[in-house]
Parts: C-alpha cells; sequence; structure tokens
C-alpha cells in the first residue's frame, strides 16, 4: 500500500470511529440545519442518499424537498462508472442496491443540480474523504462539466478533519452542513 493509500485507510478509521460515536449520541434532529438550506433551493432537481450504518440521516430534508421539486437518490451501476439518480420521494417502493443501500423499485434517472454528498471525513475548505471508490469524484466531475452543480456534504460535526490525505482527483464540496452547523462557501 503507498503512503496516500495508508494515510487514507488511518483518516477513514479514525472518521469512522467518530461517526459512529456522533451517531450514537442520539440528536434529535440532525437534518435541521440542512433542511434550511434546501428551502433556498426550492425545486431545483436535487439527489440525496439513503443512509447507512452511522451515516448522518438527510431523509427528513429530503422529505420537505420532494414537496417543491425532484428528490432523487444514487444508483450504482457498476465499479468504474458515475452514480446514476433515480427519483425518489417518501414512501416510494424501495429495493436494496450495492452495499446495502436502498433505491427505488422502478428507476426513473434525472440529472441533479444539487447533490447531497455522504462522507466519512471533511475539512473546512471543502475537501471530502469517502469510501474510497470514487463514485461521487467521477459523478461530480461528469456533472460540473455540463452545467454548475452544487455538492453539499452532510455529516456529523465529529467528522471534521484536518490534514485530509486528498487527492488532485478528488472533487471539492461547496458547502458542508452538520448537525451543528452549516460551513458555507467552503
Amino acid at each position: 500500500m503507498s503512503g496516500l493509500a495508508t494515510r487514507k485507510a488511518e483518516a477513514r478509521k479514525a472518521a469512522f470511529a467518530r461517526r459512529k460515536a456522533a451517531h450514537g449520541a442520539g440528536h434529535p434532529a440532525p437534518a435541521a440545519h440542512l433542511s434550511a438550506v434546501l428551502a433556498g433551493y426550492r425545486g431545483v432537481a436535487l439527489a440525496g442518499y439513503m443512509p447507512i450504518r452511522t451515516e448522518i440521516d438527510p431523509l427528513p430534508a429530503m422529505a420537505e424537498a420532494a414537496a417543491h421539486g425532484p428528490v432523487a437518490v444514487p444508483v450504482i451501476e457498476g465499479a468504474g462508472l458515475p452514480l446514476r439518480f433515480s427519483l425518489w420521494e417518501p414512501g416510494c417502493a424501495l429495493r436494496e442496491g450495492p452495499f446495502g443501500a436502498m433505491v427505488p423499485e422502478a428507476d426513473r434517472f434525472i440529472e441533479p443540480e444539487i447533490l447531497i454528498v455522504p462522507l466519512v471525513a471533511f475539512d473546512r475548505a471543502g475537501g471530502r474523504l469517502g469510501y474510497g471508490g470514487g463514485f461521487y469524484d467521477r459523478t461530480l466531475e461528469m456533472l460540473r462539466a455540463h452545467r454548475p452543480t452544487l455538492a453539499i456534504g452532510f455529516a456529523w460535526a465529529a467528522q471534521e478533519a484536518n490534514g485530509l490525505p486528498l487527492e488532485p482527483t478528488d472533487q471539492p464540496l461547496d458547502m458542508i452542513v452538520t448537525e451543528a452547523d452549516v460551513i458555507a462557501e467552503c
């Protein structure tokens, strides 16, 4: 394993531990700040995600947004490919997708202008450490080649880290929202 890969693995391990502790603390409304941010973008096509394991849960904010415009969730179609986004609404029929994340039973794909991005760790400059598959980096690069795309990292505040081991291919976040605050203009 290269030095960068080792540093990424160590950073992920530490961030997963912090995320697990934050998740276990039982914050009563972790998506409140995300809801407030999304209220400024009513009707704009956005993609959230179906939380897995100890990820912070964006579903309450996504449900509010779905009352005003299209909301989708990511669908992994294969290793090395960008994500596609299938329309979602509260209560829609779901099936299990790769990595245990639920996806809509029927795929109706859209191209979102806003992505709510899950992550393992973040820094205040908009750096993001993901799971290592590069799905969001490829997807953001592709979307941003067509038009401006707002990437909102959503995480527990405890996932903040300094000195993340980033690469030139890592796509920056435009904003980070946690249960505690909004870090705008990264």
